[in-house]
């Protein structure tokens, strides 16, 4: 079966200031090096406002509305702008993670990759931050969860940040396990070994700074993988940063090209074992152009491979 490429041209049209990391040229070399691969390329939908409503209060996503500018720029916080275009990308990136549950779900597809922006996994149930506006990874878990009633789901975020977002959207949803591996120290501070989730249900996994490759794939065979095969996930979701690449600015990890490639073909072969390869990823952070459109081509590559 094939592997679906979801994403949409609104996602051009958030735009941030000028010299800010999180910025359009970032998606436009990731579709660039996506382009030429035999993907199912599909057009990513507005979300449903009851989707949205499984991740924050209707409150929230007001406010949000209310902030929009008419032009120009609105600060959310230190990091955080909305644009004129920025509520259409969000709701799209919210109707992609959606789309892609129900097309691997059905069968309609082997896997799905989100290519999105805004990225998703620091947005708290009621606080857009670190560029990111709705909790995409979070939402993908809780359709699946309760649109398609599967009894397990496993997020697993690379991104070099910690996703505290999702940790905060799925910590006290029994059915989610939340596995995370971050820098640490680094921004935004939470991800520490004791956040384990109301039912036990958060594994965080910081690395010092410097941490190569070779040490991240001893940390994910020696716990990653056996949490993962103890909790028989029915679909793996995967937050997929690629900001712990050495060339990356806003981070001192040592990743290669080449270890997201063996990351991603790990969690492919874990999802064949125990949910009959069923895999959503989405894109979330990666600032450095080449080194994040190399890692993304990568990560799709596997894949497709694994869909094969």
């Amino acid at each position: 079966m094939a592997t679906a490429l979801i994403t949409h041209a609104a996602f051009l049209d958030h735009v941030t200031p000028e010299g800010h990391p999180e910025r359009v040229a970032r998606l436009e070399h990731v579709l660039h090096a996506l382009e030429g691969l035999d993907l199912h390329r599909v057009t990513a939908p507005m979300a449903a406002e009851d989707d949205l409503l499984r991740i924050h209060p209707k409150s929230y996503i007001e406010g949000l509305r209310a902030a929009l500018p008419a032009s120009g720029f609105a600060q959310i916080d230190g990091d955080t702008f909305l644009s004129p275009g920025s509520m259409e990308a969000a709701w799209r990136g919210a109707g992609a993670v959606v789309r892609a549950v129900d097309m691997v779900m059905a069968g309609d597809v082997a896997n799905a990759f989100c290519a999105l922006r805004p990225p998703g996994h620091h947005a708290e149930k009621e606080t857009a931050m670190g560029f990111c506006l709705f909790g995409n990874a979070a939402l993908a878990a809780k359709h699946a969860l309760d649109h398609h009633g599967l009894s397990r789901v496993a997020v697993v975020d690379f991104d070099v940040h910690h996703g505290n977002g999702t940790q905060d959207l799925l910590w006290d949803e029994a059915r989610a396990l939340t596995i995370t591996s971050q820098q640490m120290p680094l921004w935004p501070g939470s991800g520490r070994p004791d956040e384990t989730g109301a039912y036990d249900n958060v594994l965080n996994l910081p690395l010092a700074p410097d941490t190569g490759g070779e040490e991240m794939r001893a940390l994910y065979k020696a716990q990653v993988f056996p949490r993962l095969r103890a909790f028989k996930p029915e679909l793996i979701v995967i937050s997929a940063g690629f900001d712990a690449h050495k060339d990356d600015p806003l981070a001192a990890l040592n990743w290669e090209t080449g270890d997201f490639r063996w990351l991603t073909r790990q969690l492919c072969a874990l999802a064949a074992e125990l949910c009959d390869g069923r895999v959503v990823s989405t894109l979330e952070g990666g600032y450095d152009l080449e080194a994040l459109a190399q890692s993304t081509r990568a990560h799709v590559e596997e894949l497709m491979e694994a869909g094969k």
